[in-house]
């Protein structure tokens, strides 16, 4: 792979040719930490990395004993997420069946030479289930 290093100002610019394994390595490194190649790159040129503040053992343990706490958590709510969810798509199929019921009625009323109801809240509220 060949990277090319332009800078923001002026003509100059630097032509380096990478292997396939520092270039996979970068990748790699990019996906790991969520950033782009590209930063990636430009940190390792300018020397802009992080020391760790304190013990990397340690920090590890922490981050394994929130990890568990984590997914206990996920476990506890999981099905009350599910639950929301069955109760949310119950909600648009009333409002379905309401949006028809009030379609029915306004033409009932239309047969019986009545005039329309129009109900702007409720509308707004059955738009909003629909969602």
């Amino acid at each position: 792979m060949k990277l090319i290093i332009k800078p923001k100002k002026g003509p100059g610019k630097i032509e380096v040719e990478l292997s396939d394994k520092v270039w996979s390595e970068i990748t790699r490194l990019s996906e790991r930490y969520g950033v782009t190649s590209e930063r990636v790159i430009e940190i390792a040129l300018t020397g802009e990395f992080r020391k760790p503040e304190g013990d990397l053992k340690e920090l590890e343990k922490k981050v394994r004993k929130l990890e568990e706490k984590v997914w206990e958590l996920e476990k506890e709510y999981a099905p009350l997420r599910f639950k929301a969810y069955g109760l949310s798509e119950d909600n648009k199929i009333l409002a379905i069946e309401l949006t028809g019921l009030i379609a029915e009625n306004n033409q009932l009323r239309r047969f019986l030479r009545l005039p329309p109801r129009r109900d702007p809240e409720l509308r707004k509220l059955i738009s909003y289930y629909m969602r």
